[in-house]
């Protein structure tokens, strides 16, 4: 065909199918996805970017949905014919289609494409189907045929021509055959079954060799396209001498099957043909008529017996069915042919092919129930069972394998996610045919769980305690909370936050603080045990979610105690002016009670465990301090030989680490009457002033050796002659001396806390400077305090009664006594009897 005829025939095909109107249909189902299906019939040799159709305004959809949803075209060939503009909604013609070339046995020529839709998944079908147009002119393998024909041939002799082949269908294909001349041959058309035509040239008339030895003849083919087409073929006829049989074949049309993947050499058949005549007019030959197709590539026949041999790989999925075209001739040119059907019988040699349309790679834990993941297209070449394939998903997941129609498969979640207990799925989907044996093949698909805020922190523990010594340095580091969250990332980003509370009418945060990020709790002030023991709070985790899930725990501060006070000596009481005397009769006993040592200690615990030791003593070996109760006792008989005066020592110290002390001093008085003791004791506490001013005056000294020497020596003497004078007065005067005695105490088994109850009796003479006094029990104890500071004459308050009037009766009172020395002394007691 000429530039020239091939423009004006695609001039008038664009002409003709743009006048024609496009025919569709439309199926709607829905299987938990949106499936249609479209159908457009188009010409073939369309140019690119011919219009097929309008996708969006037949399937429904809106351009912008066509765009969101990243439309595109999914092919199970690798070849696209059409392409699709998402912008305008329309297929249009990617490349040419030659329709012989796409469809090379089948009349009715098509293609199917899916549009595949994201967001959610949706896809549609679309089959395209492709119309012949008159393209291909008719042609014959061989541009010319010979015939060696008898003379004797006679009328109605039927020879077998080759028929001529066009890639057209239809109307389009070859609708006639004309041969001329046609004086001595006549066409003969034989209709086949497939819709195909044999060609046969009969005899009219007979021959004559010594008129024509030779004829040449044209065979012309036309097709039934608008303008025809054709194709013609040279016959060349060689008359021969009388041979006036020609050979018979047993059947007109043989049928044989074989098995696909049989080895090149197998018999298919043997066809057999005879002729009635003797010699090298009866001998045959065997041969293949077909000129198209691959026939010849596949089968060949024993030119002398008529076997049928495969010689090429037969392929049931490529080749389900051949036609053989067999003729038989004999030396004198006469022929006879037969057909030959060959079935191919399938066998399950091909694997079912997975192809994956449309897949997400991530979903997230909360997507509800049957949201499609996957879409699986499934595809087997085999036939019958063979080609039956079923899919399944192995593992017990939360997804399920779905089936649609045409070997299409959704895989959707069955069940709740939970990205907590799994965060990735590799699902292994199997799909197995139904032939013996069964084949499979499987894809493994990769699936990531995206976190989802549906978890609140969890504390490691349901409630904390946190112990902190006291007197700490604010800022320390007291405790750790720790909660964890099972989200990811974000949503497990855990901050601590402190709840507004209050402790003793105190904001919390005045206390302690919490970390937001680490959780550690820092103490906000130093903490005194003696003040407060514990408290507690309530500490939130919140994660970063968006809203936010929290939860509380509660943490208790215990403050431990520190050894941070000393003991405290409640008894004796240390006053400054006054000095405190005990007094021991000279007749008391070992184990007498002196007194009792009463201290406290504010800590707990082993730091306020007391003991009292004995430092420093006039005479060790005279008094015992008891270390658990501290009651100062006589270790031996008091002998006449002990001093009047006893200074004792006492350390008290607690059981801490390291321990804290006290020290008390604790005079006491051998005698057996108060105006022995009277003087001693006067001596005695001047003795402390002077100690107390000579340290002093030693410390000035350090600064002015000089002055202070001088000085130290005038207050010296100064000092000496004082207490000669005062005691001179005291021994002169005629004034009763009163004893004092510390008030009743009640003993509390050795705790520590108070002593005994100690009655006494008083005998006062008018004129004298020395009175008897007569203990009441044993263990009575006395105390005289005296005050050398106090001046005047001695005056008796009584605070209740006059015990002159009542001498009988216990009375409790209180007198300061003045002496005309210029002494002042106070007595307190209890008054038992008195004379």
């Amino acid at each position: 065909m000429g530039y020239k005829q091939a423009a004006s025939l695609l001039g008038e095909i664009l002409n003709r199918t743009m006048n024609r109107q496009v025919v569709f249909f439309v199926f709607l189902l829905s299987l938990h996805f949106a499936f249609s299906q479209v159908s457009y019939s188009i010409p073939e040799e369309l140019p690119k970017g011919f219009l097929v159709g309008n996708i969006a305004q037949d399937l429904g959809l809106e351009i912008k949905r066509l765009v969101s949803g990243k439309a595109k075209i999914y092919s199970r060939s690798n070849e696209e014919y059409v392409e699709l503009n998402r912008e305008k909604g329309v297929l249009l013609v990617k490349k040419r289609i030659d329709r012989e070339a796409l469809c090379t046995e089948t009349a009715l020529c098509a293609f199917n494409i899916q549009i595949i839709l994201e967001n959610p998944m949706e896809f549609y079908s679309v089959t395209v189907q492709v119309t012949d147009i008159n393209d291909n002119a008719p042609t014959f393998v061989k541009s010319e045929m010979t015939f060696k024909i008898s003379e004797s041939a006679t009328t109605g002799a039927k020879f077998v021509l080759e028929r001529a082949e066009d890639l057209d269908v239809g109307m389009n294909g070859v609708q006639k055959y004309e041969l001329k001349p046609s004086e001595n041959f006549a066409l003969k058309l034989h209709n086949n079954a497939n819709g195909n035509k044999n060609v046969e040239m009969v005899l009219q008339k007979p021959l004559d060799r010594e008129k024509q030895d030779q004829i040449s003849l044209v065979l012309t083919a036309v097709d039934g396209g608008e303008p025809p087409m054709s194709g013609t073929m040279l016959i060349v006829i060689t008359v021969l001498d009388a041979n006036d049989n020609a050979p018979v074949f047993t059947q007109q049309t043989y049928k044989a099957t074989v098995t696909e993947n049989s080895p090149k050499g197998t018999i298919v058949t043997t066809v057999t043909a005879s002729d009635a005549d003797q010699g090298s007019n009866s001998k045959l030959t065997y041969s293949i008529t077909n000129m198209l197709g691959n026939v010849r590539n596949m089968f060949e026949v024993n030119k002398e017996n008529g076997d049928v041999i495969l010689i090429g790989n037969i392929d049931y999925e490529k080749s389900k069915q051949f036609q053989i075209n067999i003729g038989a001739s004999d030396d004198g040119g006469y022929t006879d042919s037969c057909k030959l059907i060959v079935d191919v019988q399938d066998v399950n040699d091909n694997k079912p092919e997975i192809n994956i349309m449309s897949k997400s790679n991530v979903i997230s834990e909360d997507a509800k129930l049957s949201t499609v993941v996957t879409m699986i297209n499934i595809e087997d070449l085999d036939s019958g069972e063979n080609g039956n394939v079923n899919c399944f998903i192995s593992e017990t997941i939360p997804f399920t394998l779905k089936s649609s129609t045409n070997n299409f498969y959704t895989l959707v979640t069955e069940s709740d996610l939970d990205r907590e207990r799994a965060s990735e799925y590799n699902i292994t989907v199997t799909c197995s045919d139904e032939g013996v044996p069964s084949l499979s093949s499987s894809v493994t698909l990769t699936l990531q769980i995206s976190d989802v805020n549906d978890n609140a922190p969890v504390f490691e523990r349901s409630s904390y305690e946190a112990y902190i010594v006291e007197n700490n340095t604010p800022g320390l580091s007291i405790f750790t909370v720790k909660a964890t969250d099972a989200d990811w990332n974000q949503n497990a980003r855990v901050s601590y936050i402190l709840e507004d509370s209050s402790v003793n009418g105190v904001p919390v945060s005045s206390y302690v603080s919490v970390s937001a990020d680490s959780g550690v709790i820092h103490a906000v002030r130093s903490f005194d045990y003696e003040q407060i023991k514990d408290f507690q709070f309530h500490v939130k985790a919140q994660d970063g979610g968006s809203p936010p899930l929290s939860s509380n725990v509660t943490v208790k501060i215990l403050i431990q105690d520190q050894n941070d006070n000393p003991p405290q000596v409640l008894y004796p009481v240390q006053t400054g002016g006054s000095v405190v005397a005990e007094m021991v009769p000279r007749s008391a006993d070992v184990g007498y009670l002196v007194t009792k040592v009463v201290a406290v200690d504010v800590d707990s615990g082993q730091n306020a465990w007391l003991s009292y030791k004995l430092q420093k003593a006039t005479d060790r070996a005279l008094f015992e301090v008891g270390s658990q109760n501290g009651e100062i006792r006589t270790i031996r008989q008091v002998t006449d030989k002990d001093a009047v005066k006893q200074r004792l020592t006492v350390i008290v110290e607690d059981n801490g680490q390291p321990s804290r002390s006290a020290t008390v001093i604790v005079n006491v008085a051998v005698a057996d009457s108060f105006p022995e003791v009277l003087s001693e004791f006067t001596d005695f506490s001047h003795d402390k002033e002077y100690n107390d001013n000579l340290t002093f005056y030693l410390v000035l000294a350090l600064a002015v050796v000089s002055f202070l020497f001088i000085t130290c020596l005038v207050v010296i003497i100064s000092v000496k002659i004082y207490r000669w004078r005062q005691s001179r007065i005291l021994y002169h005067s005629s004034l009763p001396v009163i004893p004092y005695y510390p008030p009743r105490y009640s003993d509390t088994l050795g705790t520590g806390t108070l002593p005994h109850v100690y009655n006494y009796e008083v005998c006062r003479t008018t004129d004298s400077r020395k009175s008897d006094c007569k203990f009441g029990t044993v263990g009575s104890q006395n105390v005289l305090i005296m005050d050398p500071s106090s001046t005047g004459t001695m005056q008796r308050i009584q605070s209740e009664k006059n015990i002159l009037d009542e001498p009988d009766s216990p009375l409790e009172e209180e007198g300061t006594f003045n002496f005309s020395s210029g002494k002042t002394y106070k007595l307190n007691g209890i008054a038992s009897k008195q004379s």
